[in-house]
């Protein structure tokens, strides 16, 4: 494997304007190509918007899903690809020929798709499917793997999508700055961001406290050092429908380490350098191989019922 540059990004989607989003992709794409970014990773449904989502009755929500690859969308993001010599990674609301529902995310060059993934936790929506596979795919000597969002907080997944061999994890998520019963979690209220440039100070308190940043390093980090892998965490930033995101978009090596992070109050990208050596030389890697499954097979195995709550969703 050679080292491998990677650009995680973070923009503020508009509701349902796909054209509007794809016109920020192919801006952020152009621009992470000529700092030398070979793959560029976006937030979830990053083209179609998200959390309004939660108010679209099914016919509504089969309205802006569209079929992978052959949708515009995707044939569109694969254009980009194509004129900027990247691979990129976005996320949209899917339809399959039966009508069912996903949320949708793919990799694609300009040669076409690399990659689908279809998350295993939806829950903005009741008419959403969810996936039923892991996603591990190949990209210039490298393996690579998908979780969206609520996924890589089910632990196994994160575990299950490293034991297929994934060097890199894309973890696309619309995140933080939500209530929940941890203490400190709230929504972040929107005024401060209309009045980010005169007063970025209030704002970033928010964003960098116990509602955003400070929750996402109790547990991302952990995610890359325990599995000795290279996460890749794109979150969007600003409002989304009537909640505000923090952004936060950020690349952690295999030890946990932020190698980069966005810091803008705005649409931001930013780019690392995968190398194999730390792969090689990771903890998680290690600890991995000592695994013992004979001890938990029948544990982590055993008939269990999925029962997903989000304290925010009413």
């Amino acid at each position: 494997m050679h080292p491998l540059k990677i650009a995680s990004v973070q923009f503020e989607h508009r509701n349902g304007d796909k054209a509007y989003n794809l016109g920020v992709i192919d801006s952020i794409a152009a621009k992470a190509a000529a700092e030398g970014a070979e793959m560029v990773c976006f937030h979830e449904c990053s083209i179609t918007g998200y959390a309004f989502a939660r108010k679209l009755s099914r016919d509504e929500l089969l309205d802006i899903a569209e079929p992978i690859p052959n949708g515009p969308s995707v044939q569109q993001l694969i254009a980009i690809a194509r004129a900027h010599g990247v691979a990129i990674l976005a996320g949209l609301f899917e339809t399959d020929d039966t009508g069912k529902i996903y949320k949708g995310y793919v990799c694609v060059d300009g040669h076409g798709l690399v990659a689908q993934y279809r998350k295993l936790h939806p829950f903005i929506n009741a008419h959403i499917t969810p996936g039923d596979r892991y996603c591990v795919f190949d990209y210039k000597g490298w393996k690579c793997g998908i979780l969206i969002c609520y996924d890589n907080n089910v632990v196994e997944n994160v575990r299950a999508t490293a034991l297929l061999g994934a060097d890199i994890i894309f973890m696309p998520h619309v995140t933080m700055c939500t209530p929940s019963t941890r203490p400190g979690a709230g929504f972040v209220d929107p005024a401060l961001w209309q009045k980010r440039e005169a007063d970025p100070t209030s704002l970033r308190l928010e964003f960098q406290g116990a509602k955003g940043r400070q929750w996402l390093m109790k547990w991302l980090p952990s995610r890359a050092a325990d599995n000795g892998v290279y996460v890749v965490f794109s979150n969007a930033i600003g409002m989304d429908d009537d909640q505000l995101k923090n952004g936060c978009s950020m690349i952690l090596d295999p030890h946990g380490d932020i190698l980069a992070e966005c810091q803008k109050l705005d649409d931001d990208f930013v780019i690392a350098t995968c190398t194999p050596e730390k792969r090689q030389q990771a903890g998680g890697v290690r600890y991995t191989r000592a695994r013992r499954p004979e001890l938990y097979r029948d544990i982590i195995g055993a008939p269990h019922t999925a029962e997903q709550k989000v304290a925010w969703l009413k």
